[in-house]
């Protein structure tokens, strides 16, 4: 048991964290050189395209140390990106040491903090890391001091190393051995296992990922999830090395995996407890709560008759992705489709690729939007996440929307463009900090709504790709919010209403219109596009009708006979227009995100 060592490694996006772990892999000969690939633990295409660990993974190492001793070393994979903040979580508190690796070429940013704080939080043992030295653009000493302000550790205890040539790798392996406590353990008590992940497997079942923190579990014990009391009897219980090892059993301290024969990832959730269904501990290990959607969009089939495919897609995402969540929806412009959320804009842009990889579907995705709370007149609240079921001005009190703490962290130059870009969006400046020299950062509040479209791409094109974000939600606020329709031929279009700030109304529904109006094809009669709120239309445009020249053939004679066919054209223009339909393009749905290009 003193031998175990049960650590994650942290990291912002793309400062190295799964090419580290390639090299402690092949380094404790985990993995044969001939079997080794890139981003070994990252077993999805899109993770190795976007350079971001999507799934957290876990795979057991034995090494050997400068002593001689040999340990076993667990390596817990954290997701990498804002969006799965809880999963990481509960993969820190499945162990007792962190590796935090930071760039040498880009320094601290706000994931690396937002991560080393979860850490500190779950009361890890942080070891740091300065990665990529060996680039020409390394900036060593710098990230070096900025590391002993903010840690408060000696320099000798910060290991230079380079994950891509292996340079100094040895150390960080000898580190961990040396300054990671082994687990605390007990195993009299009855099973306690925390689930840090999972995902389903066809002939197994769910398979939760699990580290052991009292007592035993083997593959004949009939267990149970103690968030929703499901009890199984395991198909097998085993190991990551990396493949899925099966073994007798396993003991407190132990980091492996439980096959329970589940249907649904909902029934075995992340952060729940596993205990034995006979024998049930009193309590479950803390921190467990359900993952909750923060951002939903409509999703369409482009083709009517992929409405079943689209529905067994979903089905076959969700048994993986319990965060994922889905309910059937219709749009009078897009027919059936279904109403998803998803825990942010970067897992909704997973879920669509996911959609046309992997099912080969062709989909449309509406404009994103949030949660809101609408205080009715009549005393009871409802929940809405889509704009389109707003009640009536007359029908509501008062709208709350969802606001969240946003931490950016940015070099000190582009502060008053950081400031700019948040007060343009509603955001409130609550402080400011300088972990590092030459590097702020700065605390707001800020609805989410503003945040989820393009606030990300605006912040990085206009701090050149040097500022980083993080958020969480903080709580539901009044807003003087109001309903925003656009009506297409005096027909409303649902897939284009949305609720937005009063004093935004005007511009964005004039922006809009504007918009519609290049992106809509002519037809044979004019098309009126209106934006309408609160009752009244705030906006108009239309879109030209195609001219036929229908006096071509009229040459000479008498005017009568000219005013008689541009009187007939009028008339079947009109009859046209009360039941000519308009088609919109794709592009019509998607501009409502691109309002500021």
């Amino acid at each position: 048991m003193e031998a175990i060592r049960n650590f994650c490694i942290i990291a912002h996006v793309d400062h190295g964290k799964s090419t580290l772990a390639d090299r402690m892999l092949q380094m404790t000969h985990t993995i044969a050189d001939r079997d080794m690939t890139e981003q070994v633990l990252d077993s999805m295409d899109l993770e190795r395209e976007k350079g971001v660990t999507i799934k957290a993974s876990a795979v057991r190492m034995i090494y050997k140390a400068d002593d001689g001793k040999e340990y076993e070393f667990n390596l817990i994979d954290t997701p990498g990106h804002v969006d799965f903040n809880y999963e990481v979580s509960r993969a820190l508190n499945a162990c007792e040491g962190a590796v935090l690796v930071v760039d040498a070429t880009q320094g601290i940013e706000a994931q690396t903090l937002a991560n080393l704080y979860l850490a500190l939080d779950a009361n890890l043992v942080i070891i740091p890391v300065i990665n990529k030295v060996d680039l020409p653009s390394a900036n060593v000493e710098e990230v070096t001091k900025d590391l002993i302000t903010l840690l408060g550790v000696k320099e000798e205890d910060i290991i230079p190393i380079s994950a891509k040539t292996g340079l100094n790798v040895e150390k960080v392996l000898e580190a961990i051995s040396k300054r990671v406590p082994p687990p605390k353990r007990d195993i009299e008590k009855p099973l306690r296992a925390l689930i840090f992940d999972s995902h389903y497997d066809s002939y197994k079942g769910v398979i939760a990922y699990v580290r052991v923190f009292d007592g035993r579990v083997t593959a004949s014990d009939k267990v149970m999830m103690m968030a929703n009391s499901v009890k199984v009897i395991p198909v097998e219980v085993g190991i990551f090395s990396p493949t899925l090892l099966p073994i007798g059993q396993l003991e407190a301290g132990d980091v492996g995996y439980i096959a329970t024969g589940l249907k649904t990832v909902t029934e075995c959730r992340v952060g729940d407890t596993i205990t034995l269904a006979n024998q049930p501990a009193h309590n479950p290990l803390p921190g467990y709560r359900q993952a909750k959607p923060m951002v939903f969009a409509g999703v369409y089939p482009v083709e009517g008759e992929d409405y079943p495919n689209l529905k067994d897609a979903l089905e076959k995402l969700q048994l993986n992705d319990a965060s994922l969540t889905y309910e059937p929806e219709s749009s009078e412009a897009l027919n059936f489709g279904f109403r998803c959320g998803f825990l942010g804009l970067f897992h909704m842009d997973i879920i669509q690729e996911r959609l046309e990889r992997e099912y080969f579907l062709d989909v449309i995705f509406t404009a994103p939007s949030v949660e809101y709370k609408v205080d009715l007149t009549d005393g009871t609240t409802v929940v809405i996440d889509s704009p389109a079921d707003l009640p009536d001005e007359g029908l509501y009190k008062e709208i709350y929307e969802p606001w969240m703490s946003l931490e950016i962290f940015t070099p000190t130059d582009y502060y008053g463009v950081v400031m700019e870009l948040v007060k343009k969006r509603r955001g409130v400046y609550i402080n400011q900090e300088y972990p590092a020299v030459n590097r702020v950062q700065l605390n707001f509040e800020i609805p989410l709504s503003e945040i989820i479209v393009d606030f990300f791409d605006m912040l990085k094109s206009s701090t050149r790709g040097y500022a980083s974000m993080d958020y969480q939600f903080l709580e539901y606020r009044a807003g003087n919010l109001v309903k925003l329709e656009i009506l297409v031929n005096e027909e409303p279009v649902d897939a284009l209403t949305a609720i937005v700030h009063k004093q935004d109304a005007y511009h964005k529904g004039q922006a809009l219109v504007s918009k519609l109006k290049e992106i809509i094809p002519s037809q044979l009669f004019v098309i009126p596009i209106q934006a309408y709120s609160e009752g009244r239309v705030i906006s108009r445009a239309n879109v030209k009708a195609m001219r036929k020249d229908v006096l071509a053939k009229c040459y000479g004679g008498d005017i009568t006979r000219k005013k008689k066919l541009l009187e007939k054209q009028k008339r079947g223009k009109k009859r046209m227009k009360m039941v000519g339909s308009v088609e919109l393009p794709q592009e019509a749905f998607m501009a409502i995100l691109r309002l500021e290009d």
